[in-house]
């Protein structure tokens, strides 16, 4: 098979990319082509030191590694160096895509100071005649509001008529409700009667309390609009002399960011075995875990494969924008030909993989969970799950299994018929008792209380102190990693890879070499 070129080559990126990079470490000399000298070669703390790098880079760089913005690139420009350090050729596809921020905010000043959270407290408005931009900070002006609903849907008139304003103060901040008119109109009364801001509550009845979108025609709108939860707006209502700040604050442009991509120099072209991790965090923090865990672990088994003759060609994979929609991994394989698709044997993913209160999961490949519909897991998944539960088996872990929903980067590839697998340590979800009683660590609280946030960093700040006190009685971590799950699972990843990498054969009957003595034997043991 051609391999793949860049759009645009990883020297020229490399040259382009400005910001200064954390010292190499060291790579090792040996050949480690078993299972058993990988994952001696591969320690956590050699994985560390890519996360601190990561770390260094979301500090120098406004706090994240989000694509499109200067530290994603940075986070792209480490993980090509560490390739070319370890002798890889490096590709870096470029690609475009939707670039958007939120800023806005809705915060209580005084008294009391609250500031309200975008996507679970307020919207900013998306006029069909635009979302105009700009900051407000005044007195909060209650218009006309019923907060204990009794009457039917949509009884409200706050904010309808001109006479609702009847000495309302130049300046001020209008918190006005839903109901019998639209959201333009009472908008645009507050504007005319002279406010420097409006917030739209909803009205209160059942089912009338959470998150709308404000729509409609609201031509010559100047000031910040935002629409609010009915407990938001009753929070702010209910505090006599409140001075209130909406600001409407936004970015949506295309803009270029990349994929990295390297192979082995040996093995089969016309059975490739893939690996990827997203490499890009949100906007809200550094993503250590979410994702510089797989992204760090994957690195350094490349990095500890370099040397390793393989009988089938590794192909690793660090993914852009996947936090915008998978689109990075999209990119890739909507861009192969037909031959180049055919050449994939396999798809590892690995989106988190040591969260703080972990649980060790793995992509439900036989579908015994039976949250998949028929027909949407390929073939050859199931022999992929396998070898991830053979490991954990002979390491005496724990293992369960994690849904095969496509929700991470394996999601583009198993949509053409790549069979697929991978790890996944637990996000948002909280963690049952019967879990804890496995795997140790707090009942009911998130598997990764940092996700998506700002204390998913490497030094703690940020964190639930009482939380992650509880969990460092069970468990060592650094910052939002789980020490021990970041050490066995980088141990899953390379036994994994250097498994297929040896053969394919149980997932596509492709032959391979599962006599040499270098992967997972079926009995799960790594042999010598």
């Amino acid at each position: 098979m051609a391999r793949l070129r860049a759009v645009s080559a990883a020297t020229a990126v490399a040259c382009a990319f400005t910001t200064a990079l954390v010292a190499v470490p060291a790579y090792a000399a040996p050949n480690n082509n078993t299972v058993k000298k990988l994952t001696k070669a591969i320690t956590p703390d050699g994985v560390l030191e890519h996360l601190e790098a990561l770390q260094e880079i979301a500090d120098e760089n406004g706090g994240n590694r989000a694509s499109g913005l200067p530290g994603y690139d940075a986070s792209v420009d480490y993980i090509v160096e560490q390739l070319e350090q370890a002798g890889f050729e490096p590709e870096v596809q470029e690609f475009m895509f939707d670039y958007f921020e939120e800023n806005s905010k809705l915060t209580r000043v005084s008294p009391n100071p609250r500031e309200f959270v975008h996507g679970t407290d307020f919207l900013r408005n998306t006029f069909d005649t635009g979302s105009p931009e700009g900051t407000a900070t005044g007195p909060l002006v209650p218009v006309d509001l019923v907060i204990n609903p009794s009457g039917p849907d949509n009884s409200s008139s706050s904010g309808c008529e001109t006479a609702d304003f009847a000495g309302f103060p130049a300046g001020g901040i209008a918190l006005v409700q839903r109901g019998t008119c639209g959201f333009n109109v009472k908008v645009l009364n507050a504007q005319a009667a002279g406010a420097a801001g409006v917030v739209v509550m909803n009205e209160g009845q059942p089912g009338r309390t959470g998150l709308l979108n404000m729509i409609g025609d609201a031509t010559g709108l100047r000031i910040p609009a935002v629409f609010a939860t009915f407990e938001a707006g009753q929070n702010l209502a209910s505090t006599p002399g409140a001075t209130v700040t909406v600001t409407v604050d936004y970015v949506a442009d295309r803009r270029p960011t990349y994929n990295v991509t390297a192979e082995t120099r040996s093995g089969n072209d016309e059975n490739v075995v893939m690996a990827g991790a997203h490499l890009d965090s949100v906007h809200d923090g550094a993503g250590i875990n979410d994702n510089g865990s797989g992204s760090a672990a994957l690195l350094e088994t490349a990095i500890q494969m370099a040397k390793v003759k393989t009988t089938n060609t590794v192909r690793f994979a660090w993914w852009g924008a996947e936090e915008s929609g998978l689109l990075g991994s999209e990119h890739y394989v909507d861009n192969l030909s037909d031959e180049e698709l055919d050449d994939i044997a396999l798809y590892l993913n690995f989106d988190m993989v040591a969260s703080p209160n972990y649980m060790f999961g793995i992509y439900d490949g036989d579908n015994s969970g039976g949250t998949a519909a028929p027909g949407f897991i390929p073939a050859g998944s199931a022999q992929i799950e396998d070898v991830f539960e053979r490991f954990y088996a002979d390491r005496g872990e724990p293992s369960q299994d994690s849904e095969f929903s496509g929700r991470s980067d394996y999601g583009p590839f198993i949509a053409v018929g790549i069979p697929a697998g991978g790890l996944f340590t637990g996000a948002e979800v909280p963690k049952t008792a019967a879990e804890a009683a496995l795997y140790g660590g707090v009942a009911g609280a998130a598997f990764d209380p940092c996700y998506h946030s700002f204390c998913d960093n490497l030094r703690g700040d940020g964190q639930n102190v009482a939380l992650y006190d509880a969990l460092r009685e069970d468990y060592e971590l650094v910052g939002n990693v789980n020490v021990h799950a970041l050490d066995v699972n980088s141990d899953a990843i390379a036994t994994s890879v250097l498994t297929f990498a040896y053969d394919t054969s149980t997932v596509n009957a492709v032959a391979g070499k599962p006599g040499k003595g270098k992967g997972l034997t079926k009995s799960g043991k790594a042999t010598r």
